[in-house]
């Protein structure tokens, strides 16, 4: 493909947004809980909405997107993104801009998997790691950039300025993309192999390792996104941190796990996987349980603290991915993969949606109950830890 190296980076920034869209919602809770008068409960809604909406669109993608031209889904995945997104920007009150981000995240939650497999589609194997590589940049671009840019426009302006910002990008793409990519039908050849799609997706879902592994993401994911939707509402509320200041925790964090995440996945290669996933869940604990129950500390100790948490817990999905990734029969490893992001992205909402039931806003506007949620979320860490040597032992009799 000409232009080969420019029209990987165009897949990069169309993930940016994508990213972008869905991790911007959580710093954003003190203005959102601020100027909606909304309690955690309203405010866990809003952000477990996108997810779970993603969770399902996803699922329900896997049946119909291989009809169709690579070009033609992903230009109107995108085009409904951007048009929930835009809606998100003009949503005048909490009710219409939940049903927004329903939207968004219908449309958002099949664009990840349109982008891999274009780029499966279109890359030689020979160059396909590096331009793996090159499209996944979009996440840490999108913590390290993304979000602290969106803060400080939300600061500087208001909570629409960070949506306007994305279609105003995203609009930017879609031309580029509209230009730039040519018709993509060559997996049509191979649509004859997968005579039925449903009998393929329930051959994964009756895998007895399969379903281990389901659940060990499940409580993966439900032991992360419990708490981090709430870290910036805590921060103010509770420990005093000024909002002009939370895109620096955003900042930190996500460049600390562009260094961290490469260095975890070559001990991982080297010293094994469980080994690795088993040390960070551990200590993962740690800061899971100080953060919830913070006082009144300075901005230095939220940043190493918050740092801190954001390499762990990364450094535990890393090696967990990997795991995953192999307990299926490589035939079958893409239907896999595409029910396993749906149904972590259904876990990170549903983690949302719970964790917003038991926090409360105080009378003073401190936030309650926050220290149980850590709590919820270490049990949630260490069922996770409990199941690998189960998932590992069903794994390896399943492949004997």
């Amino acid at each position: 493909m000409k232009n080969e190296r420019f029209f990987l980076l165009s897949l990069a920034l169309l993930q940016f947004t994508n990213i972008m869209d869905f991790m911007i919602m959580m710093p954003l809770g003190p203005q959102l809980m601020r100027l909606f008068q909304i309690g955690p409960d309203q405010f866990s809604m809003a952000v477990s909405a996108y997810t779970i909406s993603a969770g399902i669109s996803g699922i329900a993608g896997a049946f119909w997107l291989d009809r169709l031209d690579r070009k033609q889904a992903l230009l109107l995945m995108y085009g409904g993104f951007l048009v929930g997104t835009l809606c998100c920007a003009l949503a005048p009150s909490y009710i219409l801009l939940v049903t927004a981000r329903i939207v968004t995240g219908a449309f958002g939650g099949i664009l990840g998997a349109i982008v891999f497999s274009i780029v499966a589609d279109t890359i030689p194997e020979a160059r396909r790691g590096s331009a793996m590589g090159i499209v996944s940049t979009s996440f840490s671009m999108a913590s390290v950039f993304g979000v602290p840019f969106g803060l400080y426009l939300a600061t500087l302006l208001s909570w629409h300025a960070p949506f306007y910002a994305i279609v105003i990008i995203g609009a930017i793409i879609y031309a580029i993309l509209f230009k730039v990519l040519p018709p993509m039908r060559s997996h049509f050849e191979h649509h004859h192999l997968h005579t039925s799609r449903w009998a393929n997706v329930m051959a994964v879902l009756t895998d007895p390792v399969v379903r281990r592994s389901l659940l060990f993401m499940v409580l993966l994911m439900f032991g992360q996104f419990s708490i981090i939707p709430f870290i910036s509402p805590y921060m103010v509320a509770n420990v005093g941190i000024s909002e002009q200041y939370l895109p620096f925790i955003y900042f930190f964090g996500g460049a600390a796990t562009i260094v961290s995440s490469p260095l975890v996945g070559k001990i991982s290669d080297a010293v094994g996987k469980p080994k690795v996933f088993t040390f960070f869940g551990i200590i993962a604990v740690l800061p899971v349980l100080i953060m919830t129950n913070l006082p009144v500390v300075s901005l230095l100790v939220v940043l190493v603290l918050t740092t801190f948490f954001f390499i762990v817990t990364n450094g535990r999905m890393v090696p967990a991915m990997a795991i995953a990734s192999t307990v299926v029969s490589p035939e079958r490893r893409g239907t896999f993969m595409s029910i396993n992001s749906s149904v972590m992205q259904m876990a990170s909402g549903i983690a949302s949606f719970i964790a917003g039931q038991i926090v409360i806003k105080s009378p003073t506007g401190a936030l309650q109950n926050y220290p149980y949620v850590g709590l919820m979320s270490a049990i949630a860490g260490i069922l996770c830890l409990s199941m690998l040597p189960v998932l590992l032992k069903s794994q390896k009799k399943a492949m004997g």
